[in-house]
């Protein structure tokens, strides 16, 4: 059994109860992020003359050992003593005895672990935000390949208009770009400093929060510390913004599922990056797009329970707040893996440009065209709709192509047609026609690539 905190108890903790509480499991971690915070602590400490120059250079000497120690795997964590924090200061006093005792002068575990995650969050979004960026340059590589690459655009998972292979790729760039700025909001506003805050209502002590926010790379400090103790708003919104970028990440991986299979055809994922089945030897399955798509509902799972474990909490610290860490590192570590996944995945995928012009040959999707032809020729587009509609019936009776009618077959439905309207049905030229800014034709496209390249940089 473990000794209580002070000497206001005269029962150590219960071992179950030691087990129950304990965080070092998984919160060591945050080991460097705490040494680097109670480095920062103790030279302020020193500089104001709170303790001893000397005993602030033993601190950070003793700390700076420990942590080689931590990175070589030598260091032991002991569960008796609960977490991080106390593993590493009882260390610091077994190391440089009465002087380690007064690191913990003018803070609490409170601000310290506000302090740590926010270091530990700050890293974890920048690894984000530059994977999301690598992501992008694998999605613009591939889309210049395939400027003139035509598929069917769907909507309702039906065929609907040609689309350029390279329009439909960059969709998924402008989702991951609002992502990645998403992620740069919210590394804007957890760089804020709580150290100072110390339980909840600062201290006595003549601390200079300024330069300790200087030493640790935060912008500002925290303004009130009765919410720099209890906010994890910031972990609740890598966790938001986490769980919308999964989904885009698991909208992608749907279609890549879907466009792998036989009855389409359009990818052929690379033997790396999918596996066989244990019975029948002539499967190849997406089982990676699969995990991806599987893993969001691991974080929106953690995103659902951060705002629960926040939602009836009184201020200021409690000890509910422990339960954030383990989500909040799985969030990371799952969309971080996932990325990585994902980058790899798609740089050796191969898109089937034959299958998916074939592809885009059936369904009509000269139909709209055919109906903005009308209209040019002064048809209300309600009315051309519906003739148009009329002409779809008769080929899908007679078995035809909108592009095998005949001028005469044409001239049955309506007197407005000649001629020129065999031009526009070809895909190319359908696709080409939507040259407005945002379109699927293709001197758009290159645009768009050109503008996601600079977005890049």
């Amino acid at each position: 059994m473990s000794k209580q905190w002070g000497g206001r108890f005269e029962k150590p903790v219960d071992k179950m109860v030691e087990m129950f509480t304990q965080s070092v499991s998984f919160d060591s971690r945050l080991a460097p992020y705490d040494i680097a915070a109670s480095i920062a602590h103790a030279e302020m400490l020193g500089k104001q003359k709170i303790i001893s120059r000397r005993d602030a250079a033993a601190i950070v000497k003793g700390l700076r050992e420990i942590l080689r120690e931590i990175d070589a795997g030598k260091f032991r964590w002991d569960v008796s003593l609960e977490d991080v924090h106390t593993n590493i200061e009882a260390a610091l006093v077994a190391r440089i005895g009465e002087a380690g005792r007064r690191l913990h002068t003018a803070r609490s575990r409170n601000d310290q672990v506000a302090t740590d995650v926010r270091l530990w969050a700050r890293d974890q979004v920048d690894c984000i935000i530059e994977k999301v960026r690598l992501l992008q340059h694998t999605l613009v590589r591939i889309a210049e390949q395939h400027v003139s690459t035509l598929l069917p655009g769907f909507t309702h998972l039906q065929h609907a208009q040609p689309v350029s292979l390279a329009h439909h790729l960059l969709a998924y760039f402008e989702m991951l770009q609002r992502d990645r700025q998403r992620f740069t909001e919210v590394r804007n506003r957890l760089n804020v400093l709580p150290l100072g805050s110390a339980a909840l209502a600062g201290t006595p002590h003549p601390i200079d929060r300024l330069f300790v926010a200087k030493k640790l790379g935060f912008d500002r400090i925290s303004e009130n510390s009765m919410d720099a103790v209890s906010d994890r708003d910031f972990l609740i919104e890598i966790c938001s913004c986490s769980a919308l970028l999964m989904m885009h990440l698991s909208r992608f991986c749907e279609e890549l599922i879907v466009w792998s299979s036989p009855e389409f055809g359009f990818v052929e994922i690379g033997d790396e990056f999918t596996t066989g089945s244990s019975i029948m030897p002539q499967k190849k399955n997406p089982d990676v797009a699969e995990l991806i798509r599987g893993k969001t509902g691991r974080v929106y799972g953690s995103l659902m329970a951060l705002l629960t474990v926040m939602k009836g909490l009184p201020l200021a610290y409690n000890r509910d707040m422990q339960e954030d860490k383990e989500r909040a590192f799985d969030v990371v570590d799952t969309v971080e893996n996932c990325l990585d996944v994902m980058t790899g995945m798609l740089a050796n995928t191969r898109f089937c440009s034959d299958r998916m012009h074939a592809a885009a040959e059936q369904g009509f999707l000269e139909a709209t065209d055919v109906a903005d032809y009308l209209v040019a020729k002064g048809v209300a587009f309600r009315e051309a709709h519906a003739l148009v509609g009329r002409i779809v019936l008769f080929c899908v009776k007679n078995q035809k192509r909108l592009t095998e009618l005949t001028l005469d077959e044409y001239r049955t439905f309506s007197p407005c047609f000649d001629d020129d309207v065999f031009p526009l049905l070809r895909l190319e030229s359908v696709v080409n026609r939507r040259n407005t800014p945002g379109a699927t034709g293709m001197r758009q496209v290159r645009r768009a690539l050109q503008k996601a390249k600079k977005a890049l940089e």
